[in-house]
């Protein structure tokens, strides 16, 4: 009998997850727990880690996990790493959901960097007014650049006293629209971005709304996810294409 982990937090993986009820096909949808009120699913949910590869691996033997499909945030290095290594033990098919990534087009005035670290050392000497648009977890080498306003644009307020002391927090959860992020960046007379390229469409708002009014944005690319333990890591772009997996799969009796 299939039994489907759906490793999840992104707009794409609340997609999967509806598309697999729809089609009867039994899951468990996994969050980290980064936020207090994530979206309800119409499956069986967990929050929190798995405590590592090991952690995962036995997660997949004791629940008879059958299929992964990996439909976390680009930038979740960890956990999709700890999914290929536990897949590779185990022998469970993986496959990742994986977003286009943004591309610069005309009008856009973009600086590619490839860390959150590289980002801060490339702003500016002089004080800017900056709508860091990267996440709570990633604000600590900003801290050394205290001459800068910060914008954060977080679904839950820091549970600890931020590290940027000229800085304003607005809560909001995506997607977004174009209006609304130009309205915010003039609100706060903005004059730099700094954003992670995680694609997709429900944050691409800001990235529009900075070429409307020419701002100069600082763009951290993706980390790689290196798969040691398989020959490929099987990817798709669309919540169809995951399904069609699955089907084969089934057909297969993998």
């Amino acid at each position: 009998m299939m039994l489907v982990l759906v490793l999840g937090g992104t707009t794409e993986a609340g997609q999967i997850g509806r598309a697999l009820a729809a089609a009867g096909v039994p899951g468990v949808f996994s969050y980290a727990g980064r936020t207090a009120a994530p979206i309800t699913q119409p499956m069986l949910t967990r929050t929190g880690g798995f405590g590592g590869v090991d952690g995962l691996a036995e997660y997949l033997r004791q629940e008879g996990i059958t299929h992964i499909i990996d439909a976390t945030h680009p930038f979740a290095r960890q956990i999709s790493k700890n999914a290929v290594d536990a897949c590779a033990r185990t022998g469970t098919p993986l496959i990742a959901f994986s977003r286009e990534p943004w591309v610069a087009g005309p009008g856009d005035n973009w600086q590619h960097v490839g860390t959150v670290e590289q980002a801060a050392a490339a702003l500016p000497d002089r004080p800017a007014r900056i709508f860091l648009a990267i996440g709570k977890q990633y604000l600590q080498p900003f801290a050394v650049r205290l001459q800068h306003f910060y914008l954060l644009r977080l679904v839950d307020p820091p549970a600890t006293t931020l590290a940027l002391p000229d800085a304003e927090i607005v809560l909001a959860r995506g997607p977004f629209t174009v209006e609304g992020d130009l309205a915010l960046l003039r609100h706060h007379r903005i004059t730099l971005i700094v954003a992670r390229n995680a694609g997709g469409e429900g944050s691409r708002a800001k990235i529009e709304a900075a070429r409307a009014l020419g701002l100069p944005v600082i763009m951290i690319g993706r980390p790689q996810i290196d798969p040691p333990g398989l020959a490929e890591r099987r990817t798709a772009q669309s919540v169809d294409e995951v399904m069609r997996w699955l089907d084969q799969s089934a057909r297969l009796g993998v």
